[in-house]
């Protein structure tokens, strides 16, 4: 039975006091057996946090009571057990890290699509549709016809878009994320540079997974999320895939018969790039989560996900 409550959320508004907020939201967390990751900055609020219904709302009530979210969206799923291994509120210059003081959300967006218009609007063949995530992502799922960047991180939209003067030869550009916050500070960093109609996601292929029918779709695989569930399907029903905890890419069961796969230490995508040193620590980090595992505790040493760029 799924009884662990997952919510993604993120808003930008402007924050002047953030760093303020830090110890009140710890402190709400816990209180509630609330456990994930929140970033805070000047531009906002992102994250993902899991725990009993009740208590995740009590963080969320907590969030509202300050009227810069009171209208705080967020995206709900639910797992069978506990994706995160502590709770951690961070300070951070940006929410969703770009790189691009011209980018603010708090100033300028693009317009946002409802996932039930979603469809329309990317088969107008007017439209340039750009998946602003990161390569590893779009390898598992992306929408038909989506432009992929090719980007390591976030950080790399910027030059993606110098480099592609052809991004202009067509007069609309549609963008889309995982949960919405990528894509609506890219379109904020694309109406900075010249770009005149442009359009993203509301809520992301997240909210798009969860409220528009499988017949219905254009999204082709699966979508990687930032928790031990590594993927989702329509409906958000938990995805097929792993994840290789040394470099923290997702796996297939194919990966996983490879002689290059090694639980904890390797997989056929990193085990070149990692030395034999690397390798025997991961071994030994491996050895210690197993035991630990059997004696029904959590090693500190295992890796959980969090807000990437």
């Amino acid at each position: 039975m799924s009884n662990v409550l997952i919510t993604a959320l993120y808003k930008f508004v402007a924050l002047p006091d953030y760093e303020a907020l830090q110890a009140p939201l710890q402190e709400a967390c816990q209180q509630n057996h609330v456990m994930g990751t929140l970033l805070l900055a000047r531009e906002g609020i992102n994250g993902t946090i899991a725990g009993p219904p009740e208590g995740v709302a009590r963080v969320l009530d907590h969030l509202k009571a300050d009227g810069r979210f009171a209208d705080l969206d967020h995206k709900e799923s639910w797992a069978t057990e506990m994706p995160f291994l502590r709770m951690k509120v961070r300070l951070k210059k940006e929410i969703v890290t770009l790189g691009a003081p011209e980018a603010d959300p708090t100033c300028q967006v693009g317009t946002y699509v409802d996932p039930k218009d979603w469809n329309d609007l990317i088969s107008d063949p007017d439209i340039v549709l750009i998946d602003t995530r990161n390569a590893y992502e779009v390898e598992i799922g992306t929408f038909k016809g989506a432009v992929d960047p090719v980007t390591a991180s976030f950080r790399e939209f910027p030059e993606f878009v110098k480099n592609h003067a052809g991004l202009g030869t067509k007069p609309k550009v549609a963008m889309f994320c995982t949960g919405g916050i990528r894509c609506e500070k890219a379109s904020s960093y694309m109406l900075a540079h010249g770009f005149d109609e442009v359009y993203h996601l509301k809520g992301g292929i997240l909210k798009y997974l969860e409220t528009v029918p499988q017949e219905e779709s254009l999204w082709e695989g699966e979508c990687f999320v930032f928790d031990e569930r590594v993927s989702v399907k329509h409906g958000l029903d938990e995805g097929s895939y792993d994840m290789c905890h040394a470099c923290r890419f997702p796996i297939t069961e194919d990966d996983k018969r490879s002689d290059k796969y090694q639980k904890g230490v390797s997989c056929p995508r990193c085990w070149a790039e990692k030395s034999e040193a690397q390798k025997e620590r991961y071994a030994a980090r491996q050895r210690q989560m197993e035991l630990a595992e059997m004696r029904g505790e959590v090693h500190l040493g295992q890796i959980d996900n969090e807000p990437r760029s």
